[in-house]
């Protein structure tokens, strides 16, 4: 009996001890994103840019890795004041996305994002022919190059009678049929008027944007808005990011894009989220928006790729966007950037 007695107990400690293991096995590969899940958990991805973009991304990511992204749309603003609001306690892993490199520069002292630079982008200068590329602290690196220009309707305009410079939008022949962004609700025009300040200053600025003003037939609050109406032949000129006119020209519609002399070129940025719950597979899915993988689809939406192995799908390339590149003073726009947002509606009536 004693005997009997010795051996259930050893039994019951070995089955003990076997459920002590799968609990602790099972914690491991539960894809929590916690502490210890490493590449196994799952990866949270907030991006303003196209959900059908992004979803796409995350399909070919989970395709190679066998590692899931859920994606999280919002727009820009409302991404980032959700990671404000979730700073004790953050959901995101990577944040991809956001107009170019402004929102990520004013997000860097708000303790939402960590520096990491993938592998492939180590060795890249922070500026490399007037486009910043990286932050200088690795807090974000590019993925993309959007340029800000404009998008023409072809039937109404040719290309040799098409605006070339900023100054050529306030020829008298163009009255009534410009329509550019909201710079007060609008990044992608708040860009526009920071970038022209900057040039030729203030005042100079503030007399331009009066005269640009009374050329357009409309300002829309939405930056693709613009881009959209010309194709429609609501406006002969939009002002507006390059991608813009080129979906709308792949899909058969009457207009074209012109690269201004100088002008905003940006690197649109991805960056790892600060205490974010899967850190090692939110750098995982940043070193491959830069593989030819990733890459690819980027050219496929008509985004220009920085990986020089992958052609774009439109004429432009860094190559032949780099000299018309103007040089943006980044202390100069984080300083400025809510003031002239704020005095856009004193200024132009």
């Amino acid at each position: 009996m004693r005997k009997f007695l010795v051996l259930l107990s050893f039994v019951l400690l070995v089955g003990l001890l076997a459920a002590c293991a799968g609990d602790e096995s099972s914690g491991e590969s539960s894809g929590d994103g916690g502490e210890g899940g490493g590449l196994e958990g799952e990866i949270t991805l907030y991006s303003p840019e196209t959900p059908d973009l992004t979803e796409e991304l995350a399909a070919k990511y989970e395709e190679i890795h066998g590692q899931k992204v859920n994606v999280h749309y919002a727009g820009t603003n409302v991404l980032v004041n959700q990671m404000l609001a979730e700073k004790e306690n953050p959901q995101a892993d990577v944040w991809y996305g956001g107009g170019g490199i402004l929102p990520f520069e004013s997000a860097v002292d708000r303790g939402i994002i960590t520096p990491f630079v993938p592998e492939s982008a180590e060795d890249w200068e922070v500026v490399e022919n007037g486009i910043k590329m990286k932050h200088e602290d690795g807090y974000y690196t590019g993925a993309e190059l959007f340029v800000l220009g404009f998008s023409y309707n072809t039937d109404l305009v040719s290309e040799e009678e098409a605006p070339k410079t900023w100054e050529d939008l306030l020829d008298p022949k163009w009255e009534g049929k410009i329509q550019f962004p909201n710079p007060a609700a609008s990044g992608t025009a708040t860009l526009m008027v920071l970038s022209y300040m900057m040039q030729h200053g203030e005042e100079e600025g503030w007399e331009y944007f009066q005269k640009l003003a009374q050329q357009a037939n409309s300002i829309p609050d939405s930056g693709s808005g613009p881009t959209k109406s010309a194709a429609m032949g609501e406006a002969h000129i939009a002002v507006g990011f390059d991608f813009m006119a080129y979906d709308h020209k792949a899909k058969g519609e009457t207009v074209d894009f012109i690269v201004p002399e100088k002008t905003p070129i940006l690197v649109n940025p991805m960056s790892l989220v600060q205490d974010g719950p899967n850190p090692e597979g939110g750098k995982n899915f940043m070193e491959f928006m830069l593989s030819e993988d990733a890459q690819q689809i980027l050219a496929n939406w008509h985004h220009i790729p920085i990986n020089p192995d992958v052609e774009s799908k439109t004429p432009l390339n860094l190559d032949a966007i780099s000299e018309n590149a103007v040089d943006l003073d980044i202390d100069w726009v984080n300083e400025n950037y809510d003031r002239i947002r704020n005095e856009w509606q004193n200024n132009i009536n």
